[in-house]
């Protein structure tokens, strides 16, 4: 995988004071929280943000583990916009599954989740991407933090939601069928920051047109 590469576009000339309201984590039931064990003898599990199946593959092919050895198991990249959900869906698989590996790697940051989701991993015997999000790990923590400190209204896309933004960002945002909702999701944000781990033209045109769209 490449190293990623930093773009900038967009910017808007004033802050708007409105902000979208962080969704609130999800209770677990107690009934949930089970405590699983490992599988000594089992393969490792990779279990991943949908937006980051491609370079969780082409990691395994660089390490040369076979797909027996460690398997991949995607959640829906559709959890993106909804973080309160993440750890739920997350300690539900592992309640079924995790006696099957001898390990468990998730391939997500804190993510939103506000640590409820290493409080699933603890029960599990999981471990997280030691970064908030797939953003800060792509960038790299000092890169992601001197964006982030240059202009704190930065709003990232990386590759995939690059090539899925009308889908994941704006019926997401449900800004297809309620276009004067923009201003309020996004209305605090100057830049678009695209982390591209492709060096791809069109990738790029289609992250300036995203620009664009959010003003």
């Amino acid at each position: 995988m490449s190293e990623g590469v930093t773009r900038r576009s967009g910017g808007r000339e004033a802050r708007l004071g409105r902000r979208a309201r962080p969704q609130e984590a999800a209770v677990v039931a107690p009934e949930l929280l089970v405590t699983t064990s490992a599988n000594p003898e089992g393969p490792v599990l990779v279990l991943a943000c949908g937006a980051i199946a491609n370079e969780v593959i082409a990691l395994r092919q660089q390490l040369g583990v076979s797909d027996e050895a460690m398997v991949l198991h995607c959640l829906p990249a559709e959890l993106h916009n909804r973080p309160g959900q993440i750890a739920p869906r997350v300690d539900a698989f592992l309640s079924e599954h995790r006696h099957k590996y001898s390990r468990v790697l998730l391939g997500y940051g804190d993510c939103g989740t506000g640590g409820a989701l290493d409080k699933v991993l603890a029960r599990h015997e999981a471990e997280r991407l030691p970064h908030m999000h797939c953003y800060e790990f792509f960038a790299g923590t000092p890169r992601f933090n001197q964006i982030a400190e240059a202009e704190v209204g930065s709003y990232f896309v990386t590759d995939f939601l690059v090539r899925h933004f009308d889908k994941l960002v704006w019926e997401g945002c449900g800004l297809d069928k309620r276009p004067e909702m923009l201003e309020t999701f996004f209305g605090n944000y100057r830049d678009l920051v695209y982390l591209a781990q492709t060096d791809n033209p069109a990738l790029q045109a289609k992250a300036e047109e995203a620009a664009a769209r959010l003003g």
